[in-house]
C-alpha cells in the first residue's frame, strides 16, 4: 500500500521525468557522452540497471530468495528496485548530454523511460487501486446486507399494525431503502470503473516486463559497441 509520502515522491518523480524532456530543446552537447564525466554517468546508470535484476531474480528463485532474505527483506529490495530505476534513468538522461545521435541510443532511452513509468504504476498505483477496490467491495457487501434486512423488515406482515404511525412511519421506513439503493448503485459504478483501471494497469505490468527485456538487450548492444569502438574520452 502506498502512503501519502510515497505517493508524493512518486508523483514528483514522474513530473520531474516529464520536465527533463524540454532540456533536449534548451541544451545539447554532442561530445558530452564520450567525455570522462559522460562515461562515469553512463557506467553508473548501466551498473544500477544491472542491479535492478536483483529483485526479480530473488522473487522468482526460491533458493536465492531464502538466501537473500536473511539479510534484506523483499519490501526493502522492491523499494531499492524502484528508486534505483529512477536514479538510473536520470543518470542515463544526463549521460546523453541531451543529444541523441543514434537510433540505438534513442531506442535504449525510450525503453528505459517506459520501464520506469510502468514500474511506478506497478509499484504504487496498482496496489492503491486494488486496495480501494477491496474496500469498495466490502462496503458494497455491507450495504447489500443492510438493504436485505431493511427490505425484509418493511415487508413484514405486521408492519401495518404499528400504533399511531400510519403512512408517515411507512415513509420513514422506505427512506433508508432509497438511500441504500443509491449507495449500492454508486458503489457498483465505482467498482466497475476501478476494475477497468486495474485491468489497464495489469496490461502496463506486461508492458513493463516487455520493455525491460528490450532495454537489457539494447543495453548489451550499446555496451558492446562502446567497448568495440573504444571510449572516445581516451582517444
Amino acid at each position: 500500500m502506498m502512503n501519502g509520502r510515497e505517493r508524493l515522491i512518486a508523483d514528483a518523480v514522474l513530473a520531474a521525468l516529464l520536465l527533463v524532456v524540454p532540456a533536449f530543446l534548451l541544451h545539447s552537447d554532442s561530445r558530452f557522452a564520450g567525455s570522462l564525466a559522460g562515461f562515469v554517468l553512463g557506467a553508473s546508470a548501466a551498473a544500477l540497471t544491472i542491479l535492478l535484476l536483483a529483485y526479480p531474480m530473488t522473487k522468482y528463485s526460491t533458493r536465492l530468495k531464502a538466501l537473500v532474505t536473511r539479510c534484506v527483506s523483499m519490501p526493502t529490495l522492491l523499494a531499492f528496485h524502484a528508486y534505483a530505476g529512477i536514479v538510473a534513468a536520470f543518470l542515463a538522461l544526463l549521460h546523453t548530454g541531451h543529444k541523441l545521435q543514434s537510433p540505438l541510443g534513442i531506442a535504449l532511452l525510450t525503453s528505459m523511460l517506459i520501464v520506469v513509468v510502468t514500474g511506478f504504476v506497478g509499484r504504487y498505483y496498482l496496489p492503491q487501486t486494488a486496495m480501494e477496490l477491496r474496500q469498495q467491495q466490502s462496503h458494497l457487501a455491507t450495504l447489500r446486507s443492510a438493504y436485505e434486512h431493511t427490505a425484509a423488515a418493511t415487508s413484514s406482515p405486521d408492519r401495518d399494525q404499528r400504533d399511531g404511525a400510519g403512512i408517515h412511519a411507512l415513509a420513514l421506513q422506505d427512506l433508508p431503502l432509497l438511500q441504500l439503493v443509491d449507495g449500492i448503485s454508486d458503489l457498483e459504478s465505482a467498482i466497475g470503473s476501478n476494475e477497468a483501471v486495474k485491468a489497464i494497469f495489469m496490461q502496463w505490468i506486461g508492458l513493463h516486463v516487455l520493455a525491460a527485456i528490450v532495454m537489457y538487450a539494447l543495453l548489451a548492444v550499446h555496451v558492446a559497441t562502446e567497448v568495440y569502438y573504444g571510449l572516445r574520452w581516451l582517444a
